[in-house]
C-alpha cells in the first residue's frame, strides 16, 4: 500500500509541474488580438486619397502628405486625449484643406480637396505589429481632387504616422508615452 501511495504521489506532483508549464504555453497561443472596439475607440486615423492612381497622382499625394504631417505633428504634440485631438483635428480643418490645396496648387494641379470626418470603415491593415482590424474607426479623410485614387494613412491620435525613408519606403514615428499606449492598447 505505501508503494502505492509514493507512486500516486510522484506522479500526481509530475502532472501537476507538466500542467503549470503547459497552461503558460497554451495561454500565449490562444492569446486573442486586440479587439477592433478598443482599438477604434483609442485613436483616430486620417487618411489622405488620391485623385487618381496615376503617377502624378499619386506623388502629389505623397507632397500633400509631408506638409499635413508636419502640422498635425506640431498642432497634436500636447494632445493626452482622443476629445483633444478630435477638437484640434476639427478646428483646424480649414488648415489642413489650405495645406493641401496651397500643395497641390504649387505642383500644378487645379482641382481642390475636400475634408471628412466621422466614423468609416477600413479593412484589416498591419504597420510595425501592431494590426488593425477591420472595422469602422474615427477618421479624417482628406481627398484630393476626387478622392478616387489609392490612400496613405496613419494615426492622427495617438500620433502613429508613418513617413518616407529613404531606404525602406516607410517608417514609423512615435515618442515614448505613445509606444506605451500602443503596447497597452495591443497587450505587448
Amino acid at each position: 500500500m505505501r508503494m502505492k501511495n509514493k507512486r500516486f504521489i510522484i506522479l500526481s506532483i509530475f502532472a501537476l509541474l507538466l500542467l503549470a508549464t503547459a497552461v503558460p504555453f497554451f495561454t500565449a497561443c490562444t492569446a486573442k488580438p486586440v479587439s477592433q472596439q478598443k482599438l477604434a475607440d483609442s485613436c483616430i486615423r486620417i487618411h489622405i486619397r488620391a485623385n487618381s492612381n496615376s503617377q502624378t497622382d499619386q506623388n502629389v499625394k505623397l507632397a500633400v502628405r509631408d506638409n499635413i504631417t508636419v502640422f498635425l505633428q506640431d498642432a497634436l504634440a500636447n494632445c493626452t486625449t482622443k476629445a483633444d485631438a478630435q477638437n484640434i483635428l476639427k478646428k483646424e480643418s480649414p488648415t489642413l484643406i489650405k495645406i493641401a490645396n496651397a500643395t497641390l496648387k504649387a505642383n500644378g494641379f487645379l482641382y481642390d480637396t475636400s475634408i471628412k470626418m466621422g466614423k468609416e470603415y477600413f479593412p484589416d491593415r498591419v504597420y510595425d505589429g501592431y494590426e488593425f482590424p477591420a472595422g469602422s474607426y474615427d477618421a479624417v479623410i482628406i481627398n484630393l481632387g476626387s478622392g478616387k485614387g489609392d490612400n496613405w494613412w496613419c494615426v492622427a491620435f495617438p500620433p502613429l504616422c508613418f513617413v518616407p525613408d529613404s531606404k525602406q519606403g516607410e517608417k514609423v514615428v512615435y515618442k515614448s508615452w505613445i509606444k506605451e499606449m500602443l503596447d497597452d492598447i495591443f497587450g505587448k
